[in-house]
């Protein structure tokens, strides 16, 4: 039995109280929970013996389980699905967490660079969550504001590109052979007639269109520089590996953890590092409305590490939906805090890419 509306149709309101009980007291303690606290817990007078019954039918249903030799129980990842799907309640971010995020994203508002907000973003839930904030987002394409050609060898010479943000790229590529100094100023100076102003894949369609209109003015050496170069800034610009941000790594590894919960939560961000684990978390999340959680071997991603992470995407200013922010964390994560925190972040993201379209 896996589907909320099964485990709603046999648990009757009792069950389901001593459930959420349960649950939130684990969240908050990450301790297994005995009968005799859910006992004291319950607005209700039942008996520890009749709170074990109903905890012994919660067991058979898949929902709870017995950690180790532990007398408590605890809920399983079908139970804290099942929790968080139909039982968690969400509110809005309150507005003193509200003022704290709005103001931790003061000192990089007017900053030009994207990855700025980005940074401090995953900082931001990183300190919120005490868990590891993430930040995911395909690698942009930079507006450009000046290009040109540099010659570092008889044969090798490097394009330097300059984004409207401040970015800079280099790329190296070899260049024919004879080449003159006025040759590559030429060539610079007709790569900068297209692309300023422009990303790079569209000064590549004005250049096509303009060669279809006209012989180049380009001769053939000349020529030959620009499309080697082209094919260079082409080829690295369009690397689909995307922009992942990770602050508070440490937050996830605690002195109490065995050997084999270490080595899990290291692997888990080796794997971070993977741009197709990642490549793939971005797809699931972009096309979702509003905020995804995932819980333990629901991503393989988390799956090992048996993390759980809460993700939000963000917009640009053409409300295109461009990353995703979140936070990774154990499994018994304050959901119902952190959810709102994540979403919340989300929209100042979203707010503050928005005033750089």
């Amino acid at each position: 039995m896996t589907n909320n509306q099964d485990f709603l149709s046999v648990l009757n309101a009792r069950s389901q109280d001593i459930f959420r009980r349960l649950v939130e007291r684990y969240l908050e303690t990450g301790e297994p929970v005995g009968s005799r606290q859910l006992s004291r817990a319950l607005d209700i007078s039942l008996s520890p013996a009749s709170v074990r019954n109903v905890m012994a039918d919660l067991e058979d249903l898949g929902l709870i389980a017995a950690p180790h030799t532990s007398a408590g129980r605890a809920p399983t990842q079908s139970g804290l699905r099942f929790f968080v799907d139909a039982m968690l309640e969400v509110g809005a971010v309150n507005e003193e967490e509200r003022r704290a995020i709005s103001q931790n994203f003061a000192d990089v508002a007017q900053h030009e660079k994207v990855e700025d907000v980005l940074t401090q973003a995953s900082q931001v839930l990183s300190g919120l969550s005490r868990g590891a904030g993430l930040v995911m987002a395909p690698k942009a394409d930079i507006v450009l504001k000046h290009i040109e050609f540099v010659q570092l060898e008889k044969n090798l010479a490097m394009a330097v590109m300059v984004g409207e943000d401040g970015h800079v790229e280099n790329r190296v590529f070899p260049i024919p052979p004879g080449l003159t100094m006025s040759e590559l100023a030429q060539a610079s100076n007709y790569l900068s007639s297209f692309v300023v102003g422009h990303t790079l894949k569209e000064a590549l369609q004005q250049m096509e269109k303009a060669q279809q209109r006209q012989q180049t003015e380009l001769d053939d050496l000349t020529n030959a520089l620009v499309e080697a170069g082209l094919a260079t800034l082409s080829k690295d610009n369009n690397d689909a590996s995307p922009t992942l941000i990770v602050r508070g790594r440490a937050n996830l590894i605690n002195d109490t953890m065995a050997n084999e919960e270490l080595d899990k939560v290291r692997q888990l961000f080796d794997e971070l590092e993977s741009k197709k684990a990642i490549i793939d978390l971005l797809s699931d999340t972009r096309d979702a409305d509003g905020v995804r959680i995932f819980i333990g071997s629901e991503n393989k991603l988390f799956s090992l590490s048996g993390s759980s992470v809460i993700l939000s995407p963000f917009t640009d200013h053409n409300d295109k939906v461009v990353g995703v922010v979140g936070v990774i964390g154990p499994t018994r994560l304050n959901y119902a805090r952190i959810v709102p925190a994540v979403d919340y972040t989300a929209h100042v993201v979203s707010k503050l890419i928005h005033k750089r379209g």
